[in-house]
């Protein structure tokens, strides 16, 4: 039986939890306020007709500059690592010194994301952001100032920190804050400032190419968005849904009446008692839980393991696929095959992915997350397949394991960068975007839990990625290195064939009902559409005044 079913068949002070356990509500004046309980579910869906506030828009952008710090970080490395001469420890740096400087950002990430999984839960989401944008200064400030590799590798582990904050937390307080109809595109405009970031950082990188020292600029300019974000955010409201499971419902109500602009108070109530509803389940499940049952829950509640599953998986593949690689190395890797200016073509890559991961967050809630990955991942196999065809004309010194240098740029080379772009064209268009957003996959007791381990397996694959790329194009040469992510695009789209549902236009509390049904790929699409009907027969008699009382 679906959320929806299961709410129009409940009575006044008692509901029914998944599990089937009767649940007592004491809050008997807000039914009462928006009528008997077989109407709730529909009143509160009937907001979904309701246009988006700038109020929520607002806060998203706001929200998402934290996204734009997390890619300036990701992506500017790309070009101070051309540009680090013998700066430090006055001698150039080993490609493996190379590796440590870009991995150990990824290394923080990691960490940094585990603590914000923890913060976000105990202080708020807000508190989380606040912590991630003092890490980005201080890590900014450090790796400006390095003149030793242990320095600059202090710096990037700090801003790793503030990086694995952000990227945990910001797609939860959006995704907690958006209404259901729009939770994906207003999620993808965190993805959208990623990639605008990395775009920055390009531009960043190739306008200080020719300056002396100009990298340190370059690395110490990432904490100049970090002051401004801390700055504007105590005029966003923090999470409703954590004000409403601590107790706050007043504020909750206020805030849930300026992302419904338009909302009448009965619809606003309606929301607010579905979400307490949610926090009350979730409250009793963690009166006496700690970190350490949240983690079990995740992992032997089956439908959190099959939820937790299905999210880590899109992200490992997003990973794993060879993107990052692109973003790290791509400054590097051009200048090897012939190209004069490689941060400035290196820009053209960067650019490329904004322009998509646009698109995608335009296009993601009407087209649907499952069945926009599965119209362009494939071309992310074909794209990689591609490059490691024409790395069998680069030429290739299997003694040194390094690219040989040529006269000028070479046909092969030109394929090269075609099928980078292409690559990035699909890549942008589905997991690179797609992925961030399954935050919404994980009941209220272990969201901020869950999706940390989103953010930790983004992170643990692009460590090893990050760490061991230069490694793998000596051991392997370019086209087998190309060849093997060439397979994971592939096999990722297997997977999210199988396992990836379509949740779209389902309200957080909705999604819990799809993993209780296997991977519930096809159960989502039935539930999607009984929703699509109790909109449209709320709109057909949105003339007439809803029921007030007994």
């Amino acid at each position: 039986m679906s959320s929806l079913e299961k709410a129009s068949q409940g009575q006044m002070g008692d509901c029914r939890s998944k599990t089937g356990k009767a649940e007592h509500v004491d809050d008997v004046d807000d039914i009462e306020k928006i009528g008997m309980a077989d109407n709730i579910t529909d009143v509160a869906t009937s907001v979904d007709k309701i246009p988006i506030s700038l109020f929520v828009w607002l806060v998203a952008a706001t929200a998402s500059m934290a996204g734009l710090l997390f890619g300036y970080d990701t992506g500017i490395i790309s070009a101070a690592l051309v540009y680090l001469n013998d700066d430090l420890d006055n001698r150039p740096v080993t490609s493996n010194e190379k590796e440590l400087i870009t991995s150990l950002c990824s290394g923080g990430a990691f960490f940094g994301a585990i603590f914000a999984g923890i913060t976000a839960d105990r202080l708020g989401r807000k508190m989380a952001i606040y912590i991630g944008c003092v890490l980005f200064v201080a890590g900014a400030v450090l790796q400006g100032a390095a003149y030793t590799i242990v320095q600059m590798s202090i710096g990037r582990a700090v801003v790793g920190f503030g990086v694995g904050s952000a990227a945990m937390v910001c797609p939860l307080y959006v995704a907690e804050i958006a209404p259901a109809k729009a939770r994906g595109k207003l999620i993808g405009l965190n993805n959208v400032s990623i990639t605008g970031g990395q775009v920055i950082a390009y531009a960043i990188g190739a306008a200080f190419a020719s300056v002396p020292h100009g990298w340190r600029y370059m690395v110490g300019l990432g904490g100049l968005p970090a002051v401004i974000l801390f700055c504007l955010l105590p005029f966003c409201p923090e999470s409703p849904r954590h004000l409403a499971y601590n107790g706050r419902e007043e504020e909750a109500r206020s805030v849930l009446q300026n992302i419904y602009k338009g909302a009448t108070p009965t619809q606003v109530d309606a929301v607010l008692f579905n979400i307490k509803m949610a926090c009350d389940q979730a409250r009793e499940v963690n009166e006496s839980s700690s970190a350490i049952w949240k983690i079990k829950q995740l992992h032997m509640v089956p439908s959190n393991l099959r939820a937790l599953i299905s999210a880590c998986g899109l992200m490992v593949i997003s990973q794993m696929s060879g993107f990052n690689c692109l973003m790290y190395y791509s400054g590097t890797l051009l200048g090897s095959i012939g190209f004069g200016n490689p941060v400035a073509v290196g820009m053209v890559i960067a650019g490329t992915n904004f322009i998509m991961t646009w698109v995608n967050m335009m296009i993601i809630d009407k087209v649907g997350r499952r069945r926009l990955l599965l119209s362009t991942a494939w071309g992310m196999a074909v794209g990689m397949l591609a490059i490691a065809v024409a790395f069998v004309w680069i030429p290739f010194n299997r003694e040194t394991g390094e690219i040989e240098a040529t006269n000028g740029v070479t046909p092969a080379a030109i394929v090269v960068i075609l099928f980078m772009i292409w690559f990035v064209i699909f890549y942008g268009a589905s997991v690179g975007n797609t992925a961030w957003m399954s935050t919404d996959f994980f009941p209220l007791e272990v969201r901020a839990m869950g999706t940390m381990w989103l953010t930790c397996s983004n992170w643990g694959s692009n460590v090893i990625i990050s760490s061991c790329f230069l490694s793998m194009m000596k051991s392997m040469t370019g086209s087998g290195a190309f060849g093997f992510f060439a397979a994971i695009c592939g096999l990722g789209y297997v997977w999210i064939y199988f396992f990836y549902p379509e949740v779209s236009g389902l309200v957080l509390e909705e999604i819990q009902d799809v993993f209780e049904h296997g991977f519930g790929v096809k159960y989502a699409n039935k539930l999607r559409k009984e929703r699509k009907d109790i909109i449209e027969e709320r709109m057909r008699t949105m003339e007439k005044p809803i029921a007030v009382g007994h």
